[in-house]
């Protein structure tokens, strides 16, 4: 039986169309429940996360407009804000708070399924811990990304402001303070994320 999963508590829905969703059903049905956020694990089991609060949500639209804006200048890819998800090679269907594809690995994405959660892996990915989240869970995500194919993620955690760099190498290096800049590195090459606008 499939689970549904959030941040406090494992719901058992017996639902048997949820065992059997293709990729195209489980689309579908995050469409239908278009304000919730739903990812699904490697064993198809679905996790509905709680929305942000208001300073997450306000901090991460602080992210976002500075990637964007560094794309807009640079044109090397495709930014992309919270609400886009992801089928990695392990089958998960992940969606990170901040994205960004270049345009060599999006052309690859054929046209009708842009629309769609693509299977293709971003180059950068950025998780914001809200209070909800578990330093545990979210690691594990981080992982999850390097080991699909991201080259560079950056766990952004506010409450202890404290920064986890993830690389494609399998370094993981830990930034403390919001007075620092995070480096968008050779992958968003110029980049400079001012951690100070997250305080």
């Amino acid at each position: 039986m499939t689970k549904i999963i959030n941040a406090d508590y494992d719901l058992q829905l017996e639902l048997p169309v949820l065992d059997n969703m293709s990729d195209q059903d489980f689309f579908n049905f995050c469409a239908h429940n278009k304000n919730t956020k739903i990812e699904r694990d490697t064993n198809h089991q679905i996790y509905i996360m709680p929305p942000a609060g208001s300073e997450s949500s306000e901090k991460n639209l602080e992210i976002a407009t500075d990637i964007n804006l560094w794309n807009r200048k640079h044109q090397l890819g495709k930014a992309r804000e919270s609400s886009a998800g992801y089928y990695l090679p392990n089958k998960a269907m992940l969606s990170p708070d901040v994205s960004w594809i270049s345009n060599e690995r999006w052309a690859t994405v054929p046209i009708d399924d842009r629309n769609k959660f693509p299977y293709i892996t971003p180059e950068f990915v950025i998780e914001l811990m809200s209070p909800s989240d578990r330093l545990k869970t979210m690691k594990s995500k981080m992982q999850q990304w390097i080991d699909n194919g991201v080259l560079l993620g950056w766990l952004i955690n506010p409450k202890t402001q404290t920064s986890i760099i993830y690389r494609e190498d399998g370094s993981v290096e830990i930034i403390t303070g919001f007075d620092k800049m995070l480096s968008g590195e050779d992958v968003l090459p110029g980049f400079q994320l001012d951690l100070s606008i997250l305080k």
